[in-house]
């Protein structure tokens, strides 16, 4: 592959045969690879700490410090470390503790092998993976947010609505770059100062707002 970036992962998990099982499988994609393996959230906080990789896929329920609170440690203090969620829960409780959290994917553990390859591709250029079996718990917080003050189509700039768009179509900060023609700083102080405006705290939360109050179109993801 020449000299192209191989994405570094860390598994966080604690069953031993679920890690082996996702190690197996990432190992099939010569453009990822596992650094580092946690059993519980504190043990991921650590890894994270001295690995630094791009991607974690962490789990929701293990013991001790679980993964939504690892999550949370995470995003506020490597947010260059993007974690996706696998999970076993699609209730409302887990779902957006996750997403209040920071964790940028949200995966169900029956999900395809190649849409979580592609989710961890995503999740390295800072985009965000859904997994449509979890759309009747993001609805229930898209209610939630409709009872905020809405931030209004005419409140936002041209840039920001194209900005919005982006985002809901998973976009990264480069690409977005490239499509407004703009240097990928600006994009990423760009999309601080809209999420500062739209009174959330990450990509993930900018999408949910802002399909909730009409900023955007709805997208309508098919399982394949």
């Amino acid at each position: 592959m020449g000299t192209e970036r191989v994405i570094r992962v860390l598994i966080a998990d604690d069953h031993d045969l679920f890690r082996e099982g996702l190690r197996q499988l990432i190992e099939t994609d010569d453009r990822i690879a596992v650094v580092g393996e946690a059993a519980n959230g504190q043990e991921a906080i650590e890894q994270v700490k001295a690995l630094r990789p791009d991607v974690v896929l962490m789990d929701i329920s293990m013991p001790g410090l679980d993964g939504i609170r690892a999550t949370e440690y995470i995003a506020q203090h490597f947010p260059n470390t993007h974690v996706i969620m696998l999970t076993m829960y699609q209730d409302d409780e887990y779902v957006i503790h996750a997403i209040r959290a920071g964790a940028k994917s949200y995966l169900v553990k029956s999900t395809k092998a190649e849409e979580l390859l592609r989710a961890i591709h995503v999740a390295a250029e800072g985009g965000s993976a859904i997994d449509p079996a979890l759309a009747p718990v993001l609805m229930r917080e898209y209610q939630r947010l409709l009872s905020r003050t809405p931030v209004g189509r005419q409140q936002l700039s041209d840039r920001e609505l194209a900005m919005l768009r982006l985002l809901s179509q998973g976009y990264s900060n480069r690409q977005i770059a490239e499509q407004l023609n703009l240097a990928e700083s600006t994009v990423k102080n760009s999309l601080s100062a809209l999420f500062q405006k739209l009174g959330v705290r990450d990509r993930t939360q900018a999408v949910i707002y802002a399909i909730s109050h009409g900023l955007v179109p709805r997208p309508t993801a098919e399982r394949r």
